[in-house]
């Protein structure tokens, strides 16, 4: 597979220079500059694709050309912002782009509620606690109807058996102060959106406000109504997905559960083979997500992926570890539920081209100042250098061993030999 890197563009700490020596041979970026709902013009694609091109690699993939709000839950101004949408994928197209990935979650692309747990080996990584969330829900965003779903929510089979999420979350309210509440509002709406949604960022003055009138938005909206408003969306831009050899992946939901009483459509098997089926076009398909996969006790990841693998346009290498409480963490890129050596076979035997990046890097620890403390590198939650570098490391081994076994000649960017 080709091995990608996302990166947030020209003021990322992260330089492409670095990047080409640890690798790295296509990018994963976007035009994070551009307000959501306008279009993404050839003259802004151009500059970055050439400033990509100029270290010797190559834009790989979009991610994300968003999909905004309006598209989602059906507002009046939908089908304006399709065509918005299609003019991008045509000004993309025009400049050589053909892949993109994006997400059909609503309001919340993913949730974490710590972003700096500590692993047993020093290191910190992302985590989700679910009476955490329930605190966030019931407590300080104080959701209509929050305390009574949190009641009746039921761990998948084999994990969380006998927790009751809704007392642990009456239990943590307790403890909690106005400082611990805002670094959970942080977190959970601020820190690990706004680098990748566009609906909020740090200079909102009243994110829960925000938050809250972003939910409003889709009362009404049931499982059903959103799985059609992503096949009118999917039915509306495949003509120009035809017409320039676009490739559209759907991220899956993460977590894959339904949250905040929205409707979640893309965190099962099941679900995957709807909206392929809905929309039975070679254009319409899958990031492959394991890690967010591999957060559901339900999903048998490389049983999906054998299934989905002629349908998947691009690869996310991480893995999840779920607690016998149901809650979960990254894991070790060679660990968890995901099995990702097993992934890569199963990928590189579909289609070696097919684009992969090593997702959501464990953060290193040091000194304050040392040469592993990454405390102030200034990184988006998740996309660390040294992680993901490690995490590329252990992907870039995998690979070469699967290439063997394939009889396909693998060969180390940035080497003589």
């Amino acid at each position: 597979m080709e091995k990608t890197w996302r990166w947030f563009g020209k003021k990322d700490k992260i330089t492409l220079a670095m990047l080409k020596q640890i690798g790295v041979e296509g990018i994963v970026t976007a035009l994070h500059d551009v307000p959501l709902g306008e279009v993404w013009t050839r003259e802004k694609i151009r500059d970055l694709r050439e400033y990509i091109e100029s270290y010797g690699m190559r834009w790989s993939v979009v991610e994300s050309l968003p999909v905004v709000e309006t598209i989602k839950y059906g507002g009046p101004d939908r089908d304006h912002q399709i065509e918005v949408y299609k003019e991008s994928l045509r000004n993309l197209s025009a400049e050589g782009i053909h892949c993109i990935c994006y997400n059909f979650m609503p309001v919340l692309d993913w949730a974490r509620t710590d972003l700096i747990h500590e692993n047993p080996n020093g290191a910190t990584n992302l985590y989700f606690n679910y009476a955490e969330f329930a605190y966030f829900d019931i407590y300080i965003l104080k959701r209509a109807g929050a305390r009574e779903e949190w009641a009746q929510f039921q761990f998948p089979a084999g994990v969380g058996e006998g927790r009751n999420v809704l007392a642990e979350a009456d239990e943590l309210a307790k403890t909690m102060t106005p400082e611990k509440d805002h670094k959970l509002v942080e977190t959970i709406i601020i820190k690990t959106q706004g680098f990748v949604s566009g609906n909020f960022s740090e200079n909102d003055e009243a994110p829960i406000q925000k938050f809250r009138d972003f939910l409003d938005l889709y009362k009404g909206i049931d499982k059903a109504q959103l799985r059609a408003n992503m096949k009118y969306f999917l039915e509306a831009i495949m003509p120009t997905c035809e017409e320039c050899g676009m490739n559209m992946c759907v991220h899956p939901d993460d977590p894959p559960i339904e949250i905040l009483g929205l409707p979640r459509i893309v965190r099962t098997e099941e679900d995957i083979e709807w909206f392929l089926n809905a929309v039975p076009n070679k254009h319409n398909g899958l990031t492959f997500c394991a890690g967010s996969l591999s957060a559901g006790a339900y999903n048998n990841v490389v049983e999906i992926a054998k299934k989905f693998a002629s349908r998947t346009h691009f690869v996310h290498l991480r893995s999840c570890h779920i607690f016998p409480n149901g809650d979960f963490t990254e894991a070790s890129h060679l660990g968890g539920r995901a099995d990702l050596i097993e992934l890569c076979r199963i990928f590189e035997k579909e289609n070696p081209e097919l684009p992969m990046r090593v997702d959501h890097g464990m953060t290193f620890t040091d000194q304050p100042g040392g040469i592993m403390d990454e405390s102030n590198h200034g990184h988006n939650a998740g996309y660390t250098l040294l992680g993901r570098m490690f995490a590329m490391g252990q992907v870039q081994g995998i690979l070469a061993t699967v290439d063997n076994e394939l009889g396909i000649k693998y060969t180390q960017p940035g080497f003589f030999g």
